[in-house]
């Protein structure tokens, strides 16, 4: 299998897929910790691989995938668990596409799998029944009982999506509020983003100020007017915001005033 490492959860994907296989590390940005998503030599692939792996958004360094990669006949396999429902996104282009619920679509425990039906059935012939999705599919997902508190919640999510009109009003929506943080982020003196301009998410957004005590006192008046869990990743430092479906403009738009009102305070 073909990986690209982007993050913690590529990182961690390829070293789960390596008890089961030889995997080969297509590209990686590790080297500038994570800071944008690298570029593709074609001649590193392998044609002859059973899937090419990418993680579409990578929630702690704050990059996305603007652009699939071209992995021809090999089956393209996506973890979309921080963006799914958050931008358009041409499903025939994968073969296998997965997303956890905790972000956009409702409470942890829950996994969506889109999978192509000409891949079910290819399991290895340890693999447990319950990891097998052929026998999901033919269960209509209902092999064993499932969570279906999580599940009753996701439905109110659909719901609530399409009464927004659908995931194409939710992209501009985003596109919005991201556009409000990073130009403020752009302009600024004190506050620095630390992504690579044509890579950046649209659902987070890593920051920092000139020293480990601004970014400290930040994230401390931060809280005292409300902003919660801003402080960023410890791989990474700084401070993270995090702008997924249910977080309203207005909230990044007080986010920015709060960023204005430091920055003046604190030059």
């Amino acid at each position: 299998a073909d990986y690209v490492i982007t993050g913690q959860w590529a990182k961690k994907a390829a070293a789960e897929a390596e008890r089961y296989g030889k995997v080969n590390i297509v590209a990686s940005s590790a080297d500038s910790t994570f800071d944008h998503i690298p570029t593709l030599d074609p001649s590193k692939f392998d044609p002859e691989a059973d899937y090419f792996y990418i993680t579409l958004n990578n929630t702690i360094y704050g990059t996305r995938w603007t652009e699939l990669p071209d992995t021809g006949n090999v089956p393209l396999v996506g973890d979309m668990s921080s963006s799914i429902l958050s931008q358009e996104i041409d499903i025939t282009k994968f073969g296998l596409l997965y997303a956890g619920a905790q972000k956009n679509l409702g409470p942890a425990g829950v996994t969506v799998v889109i999978v192509r039906e000409d891949l079910l059935g290819n399991a290895m012939d340890f693999t447990p029944t319950m990891l097998r999705y052929d026998i999901h599919a033919e269960n209509n997902s209902l092999y064993n009982t499932p969570p279906t508190y999580g599940i009753y919640f996701m439905g109110l999510v659909f719901d609530w999506v399409k009464r927004q009109g659908g995931v194409a009003a939710l992209q501009k929506i985003n596109e919005r509020k991201a556009a409000i943080l990073y130009d403020f982020l752009d302009q600024s003196e004190l506050f620095r983003g630390t992504v690579v301009k044509k890579d950046r998410s649209l659902m987070n957004a890593p920051f920092v100020l000139p020293t480990k005590e601004l970014d400290e006192k930040f994230i401390k008046e931060a809280k005292e007017h409300g902003f919660e869990n801003l402080k960023g990743h410890r791989t990474v430092g700084g401070m993270r915001a995090s702008m997924y479906n249910a977080m309203p403009i207005e909230g990044v738009e007080k986010l920015v005033e709060f960023m204005k009102k430091f920055e003046m305070e604190n030059k």
